[in-house]
């Protein structure tokens, strides 16, 4: 028997045992003890086929006879993750809570409040994976960080999930580890400047200076930008939000560049904030959402289908006031979406009525916007690219079947 006989084998015996412990996928926390020893003992068989082989090998060349040396692979790493539950999902339902990564730096975002409570659109969405996965949109321990450890925070472990308002780019999504949910929000690169200094267009500020985080999707545009159209400017870069919106409204720069959100909502902490414009044009497409760690499919999933809850729930109509009411719907999608019929949660580890426990709690998509950014707040962003698919936005949730 050749080597490459004896290692397939082998090995589509272990892939087997995975492939069964993996495909049942309904309970939430399986015992995998017995499927370690099975793993275990296929291990050793494979090494001691290995040896078998080698022996083989050394006396058919003694006898000058001719063996098959051809190996598929040296080593098979095979990364077990458990469908049903997953590491993510049973350390989160063991812990009682979810830990959230966000800004708190934010306004509309998640920003930090005078009482120590953290409010904002991205931490809604904090609440709706907790409201999805534990049943109670309370149940969250928050972490505010800057830019430069949201993303080992979150690689770390130390937080489930990280909603900070970050730009999903593909270093992010594969060098990095993370995977992304769908977008949250649709947002593009600004500049802000005072109105009275006469700059209408990014041209105007060669020769100035530009503030901007460091470590940020936006440092890197802005410097990408200015080379292209060969503008000389000098960055002065800090690692918090409000030491930039502070180094500006002092003078400090001429320019301070981020994610137009954020300008529109930090601009309300300028001392005299009518003194100030944004230019017209945007920089860059700035795709904000939720990203967790490459390696749990299912908590992947769990996320992804949280965010597509709340777009799902506006495109049929169902909010949380109207969400108990909609339980006896006529619409298969409307009962399929909330439990109702079917057994969707099931499929991800969790009961059947997670996506209700999010709208009833939290609310639909337009719901949170509107609580946070809508018309009748003061910062009143219009939705634009952030409108259903039916309003000619961008927002688009997979059906629920």
């Amino acid at each position: 028997m050749s080597r490459r006989t004896v290692t397939s084998i082998s090995f589509m015996m272990l892939f087997s045992v995975l492939l069964a412990a993996c495909g049942g996928g309904a309970a939430p926390a399986a015992d995998t003890s017995a499927l370690d020893a099975q793993i275990s003992d296929l291990q050793t068989q494979l090494e001691e086929a290995k040896a078998m082989t080698a022996d083989a090998e050394a006396a058919a060349a003694a006898a000058g006879g001719e063996t098959t040396t051809e190996t598929i692979t040296e080593t098979v790493e095979v990364a077990v993750t458990f469908a049903g539950g997953g590491d993510t999902l049973a350390a989160v339902q063991d812990r009682g809570v979810l830990n959230c990564g966000v800004s708190g730096t934010l306004l509309a975002f998640a920003f930090v409040e005078a009482d120590g409570s953290v409010v904002g659109f991205d931490v809604d969405y904090c609440r709706a994976v907790a409201a999805a996965t534990l049943g109670d949109s309370e149940a969250l321990e928050i972490r505010t960080s800057n830019a430069s450890e949201r993303f080992p925070i979150l690689q770390s472990g130390e937080i489930d999930v990280l909603i900070r308002n970050t730009t999903w780019t593909f270093s992010r999504d594969t060098s990095l580890g993370f995977n992304f949910v769908p977008v949250t929000f649709y947002d593009g690169q600004g500049m802000i400047v005072r109105r009275d200094s006469g700059i209408d267009t990014l041209e105007g500020l060669d020769g100035g200076t530009v503030c901007v985080n460091a470590g940020t999707t936006t440092e890197k545009n802005l410097a990408d930008i200015f080379r292209s159209r060969g503008i000389d400017y000098e960055p002065v870069v800090f690692a918090e939000t409000p030491d930039v919106l502070n180094a500006y409204d002092e003078g400090r720069c001429d320019g301070w560049t981020t994610d137009k959100s954020g300008l529109i909502a930090n601009s309300q902490l300028l001392s005299v904030p009518s003194d100030h414009v944004i230019l017209g044009e945007t920089m860059s497409k700035e795709p904000l959402g939720p990203l967790v760690r490459h390696g749990d499919d299912n908590w992947f999933d769990i996320v992804k289908w949280t965010v597509n809850c709340t777009i799902q729930a506006e495109d049929l109509g169902v909010d949380s006031s109207n969400v108990d009411d909609m339980l006896g719907d006529d619409d298969p999608r409307i009962l399929n979406m909330l439990g109702v019929e079917g057994d969707l949660g099931q499929a991800i580890g969790l009961n059947n009525d997670w996506c209700y426990q999010v709208i009833s709690q939290v609310g639909n998509y337009e719901e949170i916007y509107n609580t946070h950014l809508g018309p009748d707040t003061i910062y009143n962003v219009p939705r634009g690219n952030n409108s259903l698919w039916t309003n000619g936005g961008l927002l688009y949730s997979p059906p629920f079947r």
